[in-house]
């Protein structure tokens, strides 16, 4: 079978060919505009990431990198089934929901004494403590308690194979993002974020990036952020930033599309309009990157070190602190271990 498309060329190839998803010249260019004005802030650098981890580990500590495999290799489909039936973890006084309660909830582990960084505790711990770790303070639990368990287990023991920790890991891919993904995704079965369209293999592998991009964050942090091709890496395509990128006028679904949204119906992972979504998100996010670049070119006669990590690393917060504007624009709802 022949190996799928890199994300990058996944989205293009999606977009060239959707039937319900559309990249908007005109809402490209205004998202572009917006990045313009926000390039002298630090939103729109790696050394955001703490900013956008505030429960994570000093990126000097020596569990600041296992914390992020943790994290990462469980992060997916947070959305609860009912708005007013959200999972939510309470730390040190402030309660999250979505994503943020599987951070606190580690946050809380470890204060707790649990060893949930350490790959030769979470590589073999039980279903149950698990479900203790990532307990919820309502009685709505985090979703797919089974599926984290698998992930995580997995994940941890790909770890000890390979050194014990995910730095030795990742050393394996010589400080390059691209092949720090294709390693992940070679060793660690829930990182294989695929699927078919058109007759063609294509990628997203959302989490096997985003995994990329928070060690990148991390080291970056440390002063030690100097990764080869980091902007081979593409958006995170979950279903978050889609939303923002409808609502910034970057991306148009179609009205059958929207109506199959608003009336709640779950889209199956592969499914023709699921991919549209994701696809044409990545693609919409290297335009809009492609115009931010020739922006700072022709006004300040300067080179673009914005990537598309980064400008994920700023919608998914604006996603998020907009989300009251947005609740028009309904998510996509698609239950899998990949976003």
């Amino acid at each position: 079978m022949e190996p799928p498309m890199f994300p990058r060329e996944s989205g293009r190839f999606v977009a060239e060919r959707s039937q319900d998803v559309f990249v908007e010249e005109e809402g490209v260019q205004k998202v572009a505009e917006m990045l313009y004005n926000l390039r002298h802030s630090d939103e729109l650098t790696a050394s955001g990431w703490e900013t956008a981890n505030p429960l994570a580990p000093a990126p000097t500590s020596d569990q600041a990198l296992n914390w992020v495999f943790v994290v990462d290799t469980m992060n997916f489909s947070f959305w609860p089934e009912k708005e007013t039936e959200q999972c939510e973890v309470t730390f040190k006084g402030t309660t999250y929901t979505g994503y943020m309660t599987l951070c606190a909830a580690i946050a809380r582990a470890m204060e707790e004494g649990v060893p949930i960084t350490d790959p030769k505790y979470f590589s073999q711990m039980s279903v149950e403590e698990l479900g203790h770790v990532l307990r919820s303070d309502n009685k709505t639990p985090m979703p797919m308690l089974q599926e984290r368990h698998q992930a995580l287990t997995e994940g941890g023991r790909v770890l000890l194979e390979n050194g014990g920790s995910f730095r030795s890991f990742i050393s394996k891919a010589a400080n390059d993002a691209r092949k720090m993904v294709e390693l992940i995704v070679e060793k660690i079965p829930s990182y294989r974020d695929e699927a078919t369209y058109e007759g063609r293999r294509i990628s997203f592998y959302k989490r096997a990036q985003i995994l990329v991009a928070d060690f990148w964050g991390v080291m970056a942090a440390r002063g030690e952020g100097d990764i080869v091709s980091i902007d081979w890496l593409t958006m995170f395509a979950d279903y978050r930033v889609p939303q923002a990128l409808v609502y910034l006028g970057a991306l148009r679904y179609s009205d059958a599309l929207l109506q199959t949204l608003k009336n709640g119906e779950q889209l199956s992972s592969g499914d023709r309009r699921e991919v549209e979504i994701r696809g044409c998100s990545i693609w919409s996010v290297e335009l809009i990157k492609e115009r931010l670049c020739k922006l700072m070119q022709e006004r300040d006669g300067q080179t673009c070190s914005v990537n598309s990590a980064i400008i994920d690393f700023y919608l998914w917060p604006y996603a998020k602190q907009h989300h009251k504007e947005m609740a028009h624009i309904p998510i996509h709802r698609t239950r899998c271990v990949y976003y």
